[in-house]
């Protein structure tokens, strides 16, 4: 085949993507253009593709029209038909896209409709790494209504990610809202200092109300918080990626709520 030297192989593959091929069926597309025409287990050596997965792209590319089969010493040979058909397909590609894309506003409406009727929808955003989890802290105090925060907290493990002076601020903010809190911990050296270490510079009338549960039956590394009046954010504190996710739902802030307030009465007075 020839091509011009500026026209780079991942250009033209890209190109014959863009005409409306998966990138495996460009590859092997292009793998045809090549050689000339070839046996797929020439052309699964060529690409680097499994023999299985370039039969499969090879009856989707005759199917197609764009290349032909021919049976050569009980084997079928490969070869491309004219590019001028690849072109061809690819105008009606387009034009199948732009009917589907008629259709799907003819129908928005009513789509919108039927999306407007589902009720309790829950809506999740997801966190990744040391910046996402501080996103997931701001948001708990993001509000201007004051409220009792409630959750499971290994301080111990979240004392890694947040920096002491962002936790202090965020106590402080607290403070400021009103927003009082109840955690259940693991019972560790850590988390029982974490009071008067991170809650010295508040009043007396937001330090949590805390209750501790053994580290060794109850070992957990992360955050449920049930917060505002209908959101629930869970971090998992992962050496590898920590991570997280805000959860808006009435009905999950009424469950988790449960679950907390069944884990409190539980949980031992120390």
């Amino acid at each position: 085949m020839r091509y011009t030297a500026s026209m780079k192989k991942s250009e033209l593959l890209t190109t014959i993507e863009n005409a409306g091929l998966s990138e495996k069926a460009a590859a092997v597309y292009f793998a045809l253009l090549e050689l000339g025409g070839a046996f797929p287990s020439q052309i699964a050596k060529h690409t680097k593709l499994k023999r299985s997965t370039v039969y499969e792209v090879l009856d989707d590319l005759a199917i197609k029209g764009l290349i032909s089969e021919l049976k050569k010493r009980n084997k079928y040979f490969y070869s491309i038909e004219n590019p001028k058909r690849l072109v061809h397909f690819s105008e009606r590609s387009i034009s199948k896209a732009e009917e589907n894309f008629q259709k799907l506003q003819e129908f928005l409406p009513s789509l919108e409709g039927m999306y407007a009727g589902v009720t309790n929808k829950p809506k999740v955003s997801y966190f990744e790494g040391t910046d996402g989890v501080m996103e997931i802290y701001a948001d708990h105090i993001s509000g201007k209504q004051k409220y009792e925060m409630v959750g499971f907290v290994n301080i111990a493990e979240l004392m890694q990610f947040l920096p002491e002076k962002k936790y202090r601020d965020y106590v402080r903010v607290k403070e400021k809202i009103g927003i009082t809190s109840r955690g259940i911990l693991p019972d560790t050296s850590e988390d029982r200092a974490y009071e008067k270490d991170i809650y010295s510079v508040a009043s007396k009338k937001i330090l949590p109300k805390v209750r501790f549960i053994p580290k060794k039956e109850f070992p957990w590394k992360g955050d449920i918080t049930i917060y505002s009046t209908n959101k629930v954010s869970i971090i998992t504190f992962d050496e590898q990626k920590v991570s997280g996710m805000i959860i808006e739902s009435q009905t999950i802030h009424n469950m988790m709520r449960m679950i907390f307030e069944l884990s409190w009465k539980g949980a031992p007075i120390k």
